[in-house]
C-alpha cells in the first residue's frame, strides 16, 4: 500500500514538476518580445524613471559641451587672426590651433548628424582666398557656427550649424595646407 512518506514525496514532486512548467510558459510568452519590452517588464518602475532621468542629463550635457566646442573652435579663429595680424604669417603653432579647430568642426558637424561636404561648386569659379582673407573669414564662419549652436536645443538639429562646420572644417584645412 502506499505509505503516508511515499504519498508526501509523490505530492512534492507533483507540485515541483507544475512550477517547473508555470515557469517555463512565463519565459516562452516573454521569448517573442524585444528584449528592452522584456527589461521593462521585469524592471521596476524607479528603475525605469531613472534610467529615463539618466538618459536626459545625458543629452544636456552632451548638448552643452557641443556648444562649448564652439566657443572653443571661436576662441581658437579669434587668436589665430590675432596672430596672424601680428606675424603676417601663420607659425607652426598656429598649424596645431587649425589643426585642432579642425577637430573640434569635425566632431561639431558629426554629432550633428552632417557627413563629409565635398565642397562642389561653392567657389563659383574663384580661386582659393588670400591667406588674410581666410582666415578672416575663418572666424566670421566660427562665430556664425557658435551663434548657431547656441540657437539649438537638444531636440533640433540645425542644418545652418551644419553648413557652418563644413565652412569652417573647409577653411582650417584650407589654411592648414596653405601655410
Amino acid at each position: 500500500m502506499w505509505s503516508p512518506s511515499r504519498i508526501i514525496t509523490l505530492l512534492i514532486f507533483v507540485l515541483a514538476s507544475c512550477a517547473f512548467v508555470l515557469a517555463q510558459n512565463v519565459e516562452e510568452s516573454k521569448v517573442g518580445l524585444p528584449k528592452s519590452e522584456q527589461e521593462k517588464e521585469t524592471a521596476p518602475k524607479s528603475i525605469q524613471e531613472t534610467l529615463e532621468k539618466m538618459r536626459i542629463d545625458k543629452d544636456k550635457k552632451d548638448h552643452e559641451e557641443m556648444v562649448d566646442r564652439g566657443d572653443e573652435a571661436l576662441r581658437i579663429s579669434s587668436q589665430l587672426e590675432k596672430s596672424f595680424e601680428r606675424n603676417g604669417r601663420l607659425s607652426n603653432e598656429d598649424i596645431g590651433r587649425l589643426d585642432r579647430v579642425e577637430k573640434l568642426a569635425k566632431k561639431i558637424r558629426d554629432e550633428l548628424g552632417g557627413h563629409e561636404d565635398n565642397g562642389d561648386g561653392d567657389d563659383d569659379g574663384v580661386g582659393a582666398p588670400s591667406l588674410d582673407v581666410a582666415v578672416k573669414t575663418l572666424l566670421t564662419s566660427a562665430g556664425t557656427l557658435y551663434d548657431e549652436l547656441k540657437k539649438t536645443s537638444r531636440f533640433t538639429i540645425s542644418a545652418a550649424a551644419i553648413q557652418s562646420s563644413n565652412t569652417v572644417l573647409r577653411l582650417a584645412r584650407l589654411l592648414r595646407l596653405a601655410k
